[in-house]
């Protein structure tokens, strides 16, 4: 891509004058921030990421002293145009129309591709991937809580396709164990099978409701057991309700998962791996690993003083397995109990005993905080329809009472995508692992760091190119391109790569919702100082060109995020 090809010029000269081969330079050397100051360096090399010895013992100033003495050593060509010292870095800044006419070029030609073809990637392998995330319990609504990790395995499983990896997208449900027996004994005593039909989670929610009130009734204690019982021996009448239960919810879930722009390749459960944890607990009954409590648990003791407190529990005493993954491939699990990562790791650790196939440096869990402070209009219990219902409400009503918005096809589609839109960047602006407190207000604003701003930017750019008619890079005069606030907008597509790979590497989304962020508010100065109405014509179209560029990127980044990019608004 345009940024490769410019360190691969840099790490070139500098092999030679450092005599170090050039690949083991090209991570040194990263595109610098635009800053608001103007004429800043394009690329810098860290003197301290070259030095064998780490520069712990170095001063400042030698390391300044030595940035100023590499900088003299190496000479500009057609490709750098400057060559500078500073703070202990060398700075390189790339001629200007050739950064233009490369930046531009790369875009056209890579199109959705765009930064992931970077030689950044080329020493990463590709990898079969299993991502499993949002995994709701059967019979019950959407809660709130699902809805990061729906969103965040969403972004890990769109980033590694993105990078060419093969992604397994699996939905792993709760739909196994004795709360099904309270369940079915509740649906027999108040079900409605119309209302079922009509409101199944709402429905079997109520019912819930209602049988938890005499839950600790010893007769319904029986008849729970006794129907979970009749589960477990696949008698066909118990089956068949649970069955029900089951492609029901899955129905309403994919419903709710098309409002989110979310796909899963395969529904698993707790079910489909009854009979397969049987065999791992003969595995692990064979090997002495399973050890019984004092109430009949079965748990797998891994600690080096064998205290009970730290051991993981594998068999409950009514003999319902908790499910064993065993994967021959990469695989990412998204965590928020605390305990329940816990459990994650003592399977890791236990799979050293089932062979390099299971080897724990294959699995990955992904921890994440919880959304505090949301509430909905229609009370403290938070379902996810609820919230996505609110948020396409309170969007559609800021877009009637703004003057700027244009008559829409479908209104309500689009308030629900930027609606999504407003979710997903507030969720994703921090480092996953903290809570985060919820505003309304602050998600929807229209100017600021917002999803709402993402989409504003990303439709007024498309509205600008309707307007003037597309713009055509052939024959584009990038001389026209070397105004500073062009340049700012160029300079920060060339960071795109180096934004990629690092939150391929941390899994973070926050670098990507940053970058997209400091893009449009670049491409909205540049808007309003660079017009394209009244422009003589080759500054025009190299003018619709850059915002064309700018875009591109931008709806390729929002689509990684899970955002569907609006034309209009």
């Amino acid at each position: 891509m345009a940024a490769g090809s410019f360190r691969r010029n840099i790490a070139s000269q500098l092999s030679k004058v450092l005599d170090l081969p050039p690949e083991n330079l090209i991570k040194s050397i990263s595109a610098v921030p635009v800053s608001k100051k103007r004429h800043v360096a394009d690329f810098q090399l860290s003197i301290a990421s070259i030095l064998e010895d780490s520069s712990s013992d170095c001063l400042a100033q030698d390391l300044h002293l030595q940035a100023q003495q590499l900088a003299e050593r190496l000479k500009c060509d057609s490709v750098v145009s400057e060559i500078s010292a500073g703070p202990g870095t060398v700075n390189f800044t790339i001629n200007r129309e050739l950064l233009a006419k490369t930046v531009l070029q790369q875009v056209w030609k890579d199109g959705s591709e765009y930064g992931v073809k970077s030689e950044l990637f080329s020493t990463v392998p590709r990898q079969k991937a299993v991502v499993e995330f949002s995994s709701p319990n059967i019979a019950k609504k959407f809660h709130i809580g699902h809805l990061r990790s729906t969103l965040i395995g969403n972004f890990i499983a769109n980033l590694k396709v993105a990078l060419g990896h093969e992604v397994v997208r699996i939905n792993y449900l709760g739909d196994w164990g004795m709360q099904f027996g309270l369940l079915g004994v509740g649906f027999q005593s108040f079900g409605n099978k119309e209302k079922l039909k009509s409101s199944p989670l709402q429905h079997l929610f109520e019912v819930y409701v209602q049988i938890n009130k005499s839950a600790e009734d010893e007769n319904t204690k029986k008849l729970a057991k006794d129907f979970f019982r009749k589960l477990e021996e696949h008698d066909e009448q118990t089956l068949s309700i649970w069955k029900q239960f089951r492609d029901l919810s899955i129905e309403e879930y994919i419903r709710i998962y098309k409002r989110l722009g979310v796909h899963f390749d395969e529904y698993s459960g707790e079910s489909f791996y009854q009979e397969k944890a049987q065999e791992v607990l003969k595995i692990l009954e064979d090997k002495g690993l399973l050890q019984k409590t004092v109430k009949g648990t079965g748990v797998v003791d891994l600690s080096e003083k064998k205290d009970l407190s730290t051991v993981s529990t594998v068999m409950r005493t009514h003999l319902c397995s908790l499910p064993c993954y065993l994967f021959s491939c990469y695989c990412y699990f998204l965590i928020e109990n605390p305990a329940l990562k816990k459990h994650c790791k003592c399977f890791s650790q236990l799979k050293y005993n089932f062979g390099p196939a299971a080897s724990p440096h294959r699995c990955q869990h992904v921890s994440f905080g919880l959304i505090q402070g949301m509430k909905t209009r229609r009370g403290e219990v938070i379902f996810l329809e609820d919230v996505l219902n609110e948020v396409r409400s309170r969007m559609l009503q800021n877009m009637t009472s703004t003057k700027t918005t244009k008559e829409l096809q479908d209104p309500v589609e689009t308030a629900e995508k930027v609606g999504l839109a407003a979710l997903i960047i507030q969720d994703f602006r921090g480092l996953l692992s903290s809570d985060y407190q919820f505003c309304w207000d602050r998600a929807l604003q229209s100017r600021g760091d917002t999803g709402v701003f993402l989409q504003y930017t990303h439709a007024r750019l498309h509205s600008l190119e309707q307007m003037h008619g597309n713009a055509e890079l052939t024959d584009v005069n990038v001389a026209c391109l070397l105004e500073p606030d062009a340049i700012s907008v160029l300079q920060h597509l060339l960071r795109y790569d180096e934004v990629l790979y690092r939150s391929s590497q941390d899994l973070q989304p926050k670098h990507i919702v940053s970058y997209l962020l400091t893009l449009s508010h670049l491409a909205a100065v540049a808007h309003k100082t660079l017009p394209v109405k009244g422009s003589a014509p080759d500054v025009a179209q190299a003018r619709l060109c850059l915002f064309h560029a700018a875009r591109s990127v931008l709806a390729n980044g929002m689509k990684l995020l899970g955002i569907t990019p609006v034309t209009q608004m």
